[in-house]
């Protein structure tokens, strides 16, 4: 039981986390649905009732309330993962990782899995970190409106429906993503 309990703390290797997104997803497509959380966050958005303001928002949000529990599925995984899975005992990161975060100015990395000098609420309430968290909001909820999905709907439903566009948007994702942390972060951290 112990060795069970090992694995399940442990990261997932691929072979095993891969086919279980997979599983989930024939899941989905059984059903006739897609999968992807920006969707979600659009129909919570309807469910306020902020169609009254803004046509985009206006559509019957009631038959699509399941991605609604997914992401409340979601929370409550990554909840009991954090609280009951995992070890605490830092991040497997390697020493030019640690070398190149110390230079960035973050203390102690690798030994939390979020560095406090970003995700931390004195963090977020010093110029730095709300600038950080403003940008980078603004620019994931752009990226994903404007890509029409976010990465986790274009690498899943729409790379394994084999569509040109989510290939592009996830190359797109590949590429904002190494600016963003080999450029736009170094500049942010050192405001």
């Amino acid at each position: 039981m112990e060795q069970i309990i090992g694995f399940i703390k442990q990261p997932w290797p691929w072979y095993v986390a891969g086919p279980m997104i997979a599983v989930a997803y024939a899941a989905v497509m059984f059903f006739g649905k897609r999968l992807g959380l920006s969707s979600a966050i659009r129909h919570t958005c309807a469910a306020s009732g902020l169609g009254k303001i803004n046509s985009f928002f206006d559509y019957d949000w009631k038959a699509m309330s399941w991605n609604l529990f997914l992401v409340l599925g979601i929370f409550m995984g990554g909840f009991v993962a954090m609280q009951l899975l995992t070890d605490h005992s830092g991040v497997g990161i390697g020493p030019e990782a640690v070398a190149s975060l110390e230079a960035l100015g973050l203390e102690n990395p690798g030994q939390a899995y979020l560095p406090s000098e970003i995700f931390s609420w004195e963090a977020f309430f010093s110029l730095k970190g709300f600038s950080i968290m403003v940008l980078g909001g603004f620019l994931i909820g752009f990226g994903a409106r404007y890509a029409d999905g976010c990465t986790s709907g274009h690498a899943i439903s729409g790379l394994s429906e084999m569509k040109l566009t989510s290939l592009i948007a996830i190359i797109g994702f590949f590429v904002g993503g190494t600016i963003g942390a080999n450029f736009l972060l170094p500049l942010l951290l050192n405001l």
